[in-house]
């Protein structure tokens, strides 16, 4: 039996061997197993062995040492590093990355290259790596639940073109003024109630010059909303620096703000605002102490290229985004985008597997589409690492699940919602 295919069944039995515990070591709580049992070579001599073995013959694996009463339990012993063992240095590129993510190393200098390849992995074998990686991280049995309000809707001066928003397109979508603060916090109320943990307020405005009255009153909403015990996200198009510490002083857990698509297919889908000006904006974030939430819509016409283009500047960024939306386009009557073929679940599927190996903290939310998907395709991404979903009828503009059928699908799936994080109270 050759090495690959020995590391294959070893990872399978520490899977199913041991279930997520969380702990301060990612290893500790999925690679407790003694290097015996995990059937790993000791040497590199034994490596090579297994690795000429017959592929014909799936040989059992070797027994455990037989007990000793001077030695310690298995699960006491010195936690299995794959990456340490001789067998790790046969296996191919993407399974050695995934391993590597298990063992807790969490890398910011990716190469395309290296993200293709994992994308180009058979889809069996990429599922199984990146729920591999997503259980040494996250307990797969706790998904985070976000409302997203739009509290200003439509006359948007961008030109994105997937945008029902934009006032450059004939769409249903009207200008509308800045809700009122008793609406937005019944709305919170509201969310929090139905178990959602973050709160996300999102505002049809390119940036907030000249928006000072508007801001103001935003401020007063995160201050309220994190009150209630929820966390806080806002997407307010680009922010300066100082407007970024000013949402930091109110509260705010979150700012998101998403690249959408790789930088060389970014130009065919907006114009009215450059790639490094979204990056600036991050980067005001981040300095700011405010986590970033960042992500991209597959189905734009980008190819697989553009994807990986899209999840290689997201993990290279000096930190990753704490939250990784995935969206899938649903295209709207209208915009220039309106005859888009709707992608595939293996296209999500495919897109998230490839961002939890690469970004392994992060969480990734399966975010706008989903209501395109049928509850076992959601659980495919659920499985290939997605641990974030946005509930509510509706996603700023675009229709949403609705909330019994997320109640009945984690019922099903066994899923239960992950709780807000605890944070500083903000600045009076």
């Amino acid at each position: 039996m050759s090495a690959f295919s020995v590391s294959s069944r070893c990872l399978a039995q520490r899977v199913a061997r041991q279930p997520f515990l969380p702990s301060s070591s990612p290893s500790s709580c999925f690679l407790a197993l003694p290097r015996q049992r995990a059937g790993i070579a000791g040497s590199a001599a034994s490596a090579a062995a297994a690795a000429t073995a017959s592929p014909l013959v799936d040989s059992p694996l070797p027994p455990p040492p037989p007990p000793s009463s001077a030695s310690a339990s298995p699960m006491q012993q010195q936690p299995f590093s794959f990456a340490a063992s001789a067998a790790f240095q046969l296996l191919d590129g993407p399974r050695r990355h995934a391993e590597l993510a298990v063992d807790g190393h969490v890398r910011h200098n990716w190469t395309r290259e290296e993200i293709q390849a994992i994308y180009q992995t058979p889809i069996m074998e990429l599922m199984y790596l990146a729920a591999t990686v997503h259980r040494a991280h996250h307990d797969p049995l706790k998904v985070q639940q976000c409302t997203l309000l739009s509290i200003k809707t439509g006359g948007c001066s961008e030109d994105c073109s997937y945008c029902p928003q934009s006032s450059k397109y004939k769409t249903e979508v009207k200008a509308e003024k800045m809700m009122k603060v008793d609406a937005v916090l019944e709305a919170a109320r509201k969310a929090r109630d139905a178990g959602s943990s973050r709160f996300c307020m999102g505002a049809a405005w390119r940036d907030m010059n000249g928006r000072k009255a508007n801001f103001n009153q935003i401020l007063g909403y995160v201050k309220e909303i994190r009150s209630m015990g929820m966390e806080v996200c806002c997407t307010l198009g680009m922010i300066t620096e100082d407007q970024a510490r000013q949402l930091k002083e109110a509260g705010l857990t979150a700012y998101n703000h998403n690249l959408d698509t790789s930088r060389e297919h970014y130009s065919k889908i907006i114009t009215t605002r450059t790639y490094d000006e979204r990056l600036e904006t991050l980067s005001h974030v981040r300095d700011a102490g405010i986590s970033v939430c960042s992500g991209g819509i597959i189905g734009l016409g980008e190819s697989d290229s553009d994807r990986v283009g899209l999840l290689h500047t997201l993990s290279t960024l000096p930190e990753h985004p704490e939250s990784v939306p995935v969206n899938a386009l649903l295209a709207v009557p209208g915009t220039p985008l309106e005859k888009q073929e709707p992608v595939s679940i293996w296209e999500m599927v495919r897109m998230i597997s490839t961002a939890r190996i690469v970004m392994p903290k992060s969480m990734i939310r399966l975010s706008a589409g989903r209501v395109r998907f049928s509850q076992p395709e959601q659980t495919l991404c659920f499985m290939a690492g997605a641990n974030s979903i946005f509930t509510g009828d509706k996603l700023l503009t675009t229709p949403n699940n609705a909330l019994t059928d997320d109640d009945q699908m984690f019922k099903t799936l066994g899923i239960t919602p992950l709780k807000p994080k605890t944070a500083a109270a903000p600045s009076s």
